[in-house]
């Protein structure tokens, strides 16, 4: 047993070894006076979002602690990012892997997970949790849960986690100390992590997590009230929860934002024609927590950068997010958005 679990450990750290950091990217905003932002691209990764880093650290927590065993399968309870990367870590020690996902996760996700040789086991976005538990129960396997371990799963201290990175990228710009950081959350891992780290360095930089429609962690760090619900799921694959997942830390977390949902999607066409390539929807939702920040500062006459970052590519969501007909038939109006962020592009002012 421990020959195999030191023997899994070793290919994790190799594979580690063998990628490179993301990169963190400057996007061009002329109209902004000595404001920049920055976008950590986490879609680099080998499985091509943010969630890569998470599932590495979920497989060595369940390895480390004996969760994780030779020949046992590991269910996870996903909305497809996360599955994707748990999947490609799953092959890599040679155990099954089983993703209990919405029925509403993208084809496109879908595929992948299983181009890692990962099962999908579509339920009602509700039943995860339940089904997740089942299955790990009848097939005598570990159940990941990213909801739960995804904020002590990693080492937040330093060992190349998310912040760590991007701020030692940070070290040679005009600002490099950001005046915020903005991530938008899924499990609340990710901005634990940043939020932890930012007190831990003593720096001055501020966490804002940006929140869809239809999750209740807005809420929940507004009222503290955990308890809250939603009976409807988040239409950006990936971000917002309809309860507070045991993993969000609303403790660490200097604001929120909430984005609609039109506007996260037209915040990722507006970037298209920035960067010439195709983004995530939650990456929208970042940016366009983001640019409200960078006016808000152009406003009061302060000067500073802002990060946040590319969640995953859009090639992923090329039937949902980027075909207009889809976005018709759902009711999202993305032109006043788009309006709004042609105007901030021009101008730096944010227009209601």
């Amino acid at each position: 047993m421990r020959d195999w679990v030191n023997a899994a450990i070793a290919k994790i750290e190799a594979d580690l070894t063998r990628s490179a950091d993301t990169h963190l990217i400057r996007l061009d905003l002329p109209a902004l006076t000595d404001i920049t932002l920055y976008l950590k691209d986490e879609s680099i990764h080998p499985t091509g979002s943010l969630k890569h880093r998470l599932a590495r650290s979920l497989f060595l927590y369940g390895l480390c602690n004996g969760w994780i065993a030779e020949g046992n399968p590991v269910i996870e309870s996903s909305s497809g990012s996360t599955a994707v990367s748990e999947a490609y870590f799953a092959r890599l020690l040679g155990l099954r892997f089983i993703a209990v996902i919405p029925k509403t996760t993208s084809p496109e996700k879908i595929s992948q997970i299983e181009f890692y040789g990962g099962e999908c086991h579509k339920v009602d976005a509700s039943q995860i949790y339940a089904e997740s538990h089942r299955l790990a129960t009848e097939l005598g396997g570990h159940y990941m849960d990213q909801f739960t371990y995804a904020e002590r799963a990693t080492d937040w201290r330093s060992n190349n986690n998310i912040a760590e990175s991007l701020f030692s990228q940070m070290v040679a710009e005009p600002h490099p100390e950001p005046a915020w950081v903005v991530m938008s959350a899924g499990t609340g891992g990710t901005s634990a992590t940043i939020g932890r780290y930012i007190r831990y360095k003593r720096l001055q930089t501020q966490l804002c997590v940006a929140d869809p429609e239809n999750s209740v962690f807005y809420d929940v760090f507004q009222d503290g009230d955990r308890s809250r619900t939603l009976s409807v799921s988040s239409n950006v694959e990936g971000i917002g929860r309809p309860r507070a997942e045991p993993s969000f830390q609303p403790g660490v977390i200097d604001r929120m934002l909430k984005v609609p949902d039109a506007a996260s999607f037209a915040a990722i066409h507006f970037l298209e024609g920035l960067l010439r390539r195709k983004c995530g929807g939650s990456t929208g939702t970042n940016l366009y927590a983001s640019l409200q920040i960078a006016a808000e500062m152009q406003q009061a006459g302060q000067t500073g950068s802002l990060v946040t970052v590319i969640c995953d590519p859009g090639d992923r969501y090329l039937d949902t997010y980027y075909n207009l007909d889809w976005l018709a038939e759902r009711g999202f109006d993305t032109g006043p958005y788009r309006d709004q962020l042609q105007v901030f592009y021009d101008t730096g002012a944010f227009p209601s």
